[in-house]
């Protein structure tokens, strides 16, 4: 088939790989002037199945703007009109059975992804910062005592957990600081760190030899369903385009659209009486150039109290966490930042170059499309023929390969070897 793939994330690129290999003829059309621009560029480091659980209670609780809490989901602003809506579906979402169902889902997902991300990194001998093992780290006995139900989870589900003592958890990590307080921790086993953009570039150029075209300054304005099938793309291209010259830019005709537009979703699927409930949750990290190895993570650490992560990443160290969402800026915000910088003071207070001629820290806040479950959206839409790769929230990169694989499957017509029930955009009407 003649497939248009609408997005150049890391997802939108997994997706157009897959179908590729799959032997379709594809397209994939994107706003910016490369790929993982957006929610794509510095976004987490973790694929590790495990580091996605509610390890806190307080992941699942709102601050409102007033508050001066600094864990769960931060609200920006007052919600208006139908945001109250979202909200109220997300915090129904986070308790009851449901929530172990999706929870379950979105594990199996990560742990398919990083097979899917192995395989394909072995098969093109890939050169990516990546690294193996990942400590979740528990601050106080409460901590310890919380994480007992979400770690039997993990264990059911068959994945490789072990619970570490303080002094066993500093001797995988010896840089952990010794003036922070450490309970427990727990080891999450297998390839836990890898680099999102330098993966997605790589997997471009593969994408290509397969026989993937590219699209880049290229606005997909509106996808119009035809009659009686296939689909076509009105196409605007922006000013860095090598081809614009000013002249309107020829809609193009496709068999199929897979959407892994992300934010941008809302805009293209409502004209086509789609519509999901997405909203923008924005996602902070800061990244800086190791100042001495020693002081450095060897691979990667959770905060389970502040949902705050930190693993090394080469020469540098990443640090991301937080939800914001009602946030419109992209520029950072002060209390996300705080909190990163906090935890990293926390635990490798001398990792990275902060100042000076040497010190060059990245601050990025990016635009994660949520649904109120946490779960995507994988899978074919109501409208014949169009297909939905979207709404990862923060776990883009941990499920980028593995639902490409999954969304592949399905457009050739096959069973894929995983059932994604709860991430099937049926359940929101979509």
């Amino acid at each position: 088939m003649k497939i248009a793939v609408v997005g150049a994330g890391v997802v939108g690129i997994a997706c157009a790989h897959e179908l590729s290999l799959d032997g379709h003829e594809v397209t994939v059309f994107e706003r910016r002037s490369t790929v993982a621009e957006e929610a794509s560029f510095a976004s987490g480091a973790l694929i590790a199945p495990g580091w996605t659980t509610h390890w806190s209670p307080a992941e699942r609780q709102l601050g409102w703007p007033w508050s001066t809490a600094t864990d769960g989901l931060q609200l920006a602003r007052l919600p208006r009109g139908s945001e109250w809506s979202w909200l109220w579906q997300w915090r129904q979402a986070q308790k009851g059975p449901h929530l172990a169902a999706v929870q379950e889902q979105i594990h199996r997902l990560v742990r398919y992804n990083q097979e899917r991300l192995q395989a394909i990194t072995d098969q093109y001998q890939l050169e990516h910062d990546r690294s193996h093992g990942m400590l979740v780290l528990l601050r106080s006995e409460q901590d310890t005592r919380l994480a007992q139900a979400p770690l039997q989870q993990l264990r059911d589900l068959g994945l490789p957990v072990k619970t570490l003592t303080a002094d066993e958890a500093r001797e995988l990590e010896p840089a952990l600081s010794t003036e922070t307080a450490l309970h427990s921790a727990v080891e999450l086993g297998g390839e836990a760190v890898a680099n999102c953009r330098e993966f997605a570039v790589l997997l471009r150029a593969q994408a290509q030899q397969s026989g993937c075209h590219f699209e880049f300054n290229t606005i997909v304005s509106r996808v119009e369903a035809l009659t009686p099938a296939g689909f076509q793309l009105e196409l605007v291209h922006t000013a860095s385009h090598p081809n614009n010259d000013g002249a309107p830019v020829r809609p193009q005709r496709f068999d199929a659209v897979v959407m892994c537009t992300g934010a941008a979703s809302a805009g293209l699927l409502t004209p086509l009486g789609l519509k999901a409930p997405l909203q923008t949750v924005r996602g902070h990290s800061l990244s800086a150039a190791v100042r001495e190895p020693m002081d450095s993570p060897q691979s990667a650490v959770l905060d389970a109290r502040l949902g705050v992560s930190i693993a090394r990443l080469g020469q540098r160290v990443r640090v991301a966490g937080g939800r914001e969402w009602g946030r419109e800026s992209s520029t950072p915000s002060k209390a996300g930042l705080q909190r990163l910088y906090r935890a990293l003071s926390d635990w490798f207070p001398g990792a990275v170059r902060l100042g000076g001629p040497a010190g060059n820290v990245q601050e990025w806040c990016g635009a994660q499309a949520t649904l109120p479950d946490g779960a995507p959206l994988i899978g074919a839409s109501r409208v014949p023929g169009l297909w939905l790769n979207l709404g990862h929230g923060p776990c883009g990169w941990s499920m980028a390969c593995g639902s490409a694989r999954v969304l592949a499957d399905q457009v050739g017509g096959r069973t894929p070897e995983l059932t994604l029930v709860q991430c099937s955009p049926q359940r929101y009407g979509v």
